[in-house]
């Protein structure tokens, strides 16, 4: 059984190749339990171990993370590791660091999403967040969409400047600036997304003009979200998918408690929108919203496309 580091990962799998190769994957047939991810600690604790599996008629994997919100340095907060076995015969092939294909795969999924839902001239793309994703998010929509500007905003305004301006020259003819206010970025985004894990509702539907497409991809929690209502009312709504979404999406499921939102509004999933039995975008004028809680089969095509 071979083992690949992170390193491997990052030279293996480049975009728009690997964006390619998502879209391959979620297009043909596979098969996605729900994932499973168990507290560890009673009561107020978050520490938990989670496990993702997936396969197609090739392969078998199965991502295994811990995630231990409280460490500090030198230990991080989730370890991430992916198991591939042969699906032939069963026979382990290969360890493929998680960490690393997380990365890659969360942006690559939200691209995927935005070439089906984003304007084709999309050029100006809104982040929310300042940590590790930011540039994976940058260099995916980049390959997908004629992007001239990247606007990044975070809590910590000096930090977002900073990220902003280590980025700035990553990719030619795209501007990289950070901002301090997220409505007034929103007046001139094409594409907006939210990678923040907030608590606190950060996207009003008020501030988003006709045309824009948003992906909220922070959250994880059925009972928080990173949009208000107004948003997911006013857009037509998809998910990466229908299983754990409707378990974990806030902005989909607090609108369905409050009583006006129904999950039968939401259109499609992303397999939906790859095989094309789900329509994206269908005006230059409407709103979509998509909406990731990260999935196994993202998992898969990563380690796959790095073992292959």
């Amino acid at each position: 059984m071979r083992i690949f580091s992170s390193e491997d990962v990052e030279a293996a799998l480049s975009y728009p190749d690997f964006i390619g190769k998502l879209e391959q994957a979620f297009a043909s047939d596979f098969t996605m339990p729900p994932r499973q991810v168990l507290p560890l600690a009673p009561g107020e604790g978050h520490d938990a171990f989670a496990m993702l599996p997936a396969w197609n008629d090739r392969v078998i994997a199965l991502k295994a993370f811990t995630y231990f919100p409280e460490n500090r340095p030198p230990h991080a907060s989730l370890y991430s590791k992916i198991l591939v076995f042969d699906r032939q015969h069963g026979a382990p092939l290969a360890l493929v660091d998680g960490t690393s294909v997380t990365y890659w795969r969360t942006a690559g999924v939200s691209a995927l999403a935005s070439r089906f839902l984003s304007r084709d001239d999309a050029s100006t793309l809104l982040i929310l967040a300042t940590g590790k994703l930011v540039p994976y998010l940058i260099r995916a929509h980049a390959s997908v969409r004629p992007l001239k500007r990247v606007m990044i905003w975070g809590r910590n305004a000096e930090k977002a400047r900073n990220l902003a301006s280590a980025l700035d020259s990553e990719i030619e003819g795209v501007e990289i600036v950070g901002v301090e206010a997220i409505e007034p970025a929103c007046e001139v985004a094409d594409i907006v997304v939210a990678a923040t894990g907030s608590p606190d509702i950060l996207l009003c539907g008020d501030w988003i003009r006709p045309g824009t497409h948003v992906d909220c991809l922070g959250n994880h929690h059925a009972d928080k979200r990173e949009c208000d209502t107004d948003l997911v009312l006013k857009s037509r709504v998809f998910v990466d998918t229908r299983a754990n979404c409707f378990k974990e999406a806030g902005e989909i499921l607090v609108p369905v408690t409050e009583g006006v939102f129904d999950l039968d509004r939401v259109e499609g999933e992303l397999a939906d929108l790859c095989r094309g039995s789900a329509q994206g975008r269908k005006t230059a004028e409407e709103v979509t919203f998509f909406k990731s809680v990260g999935c196994a089969l993202g998992d898969l095509a990563g380690a796959l496309a790095v073992v292959s």
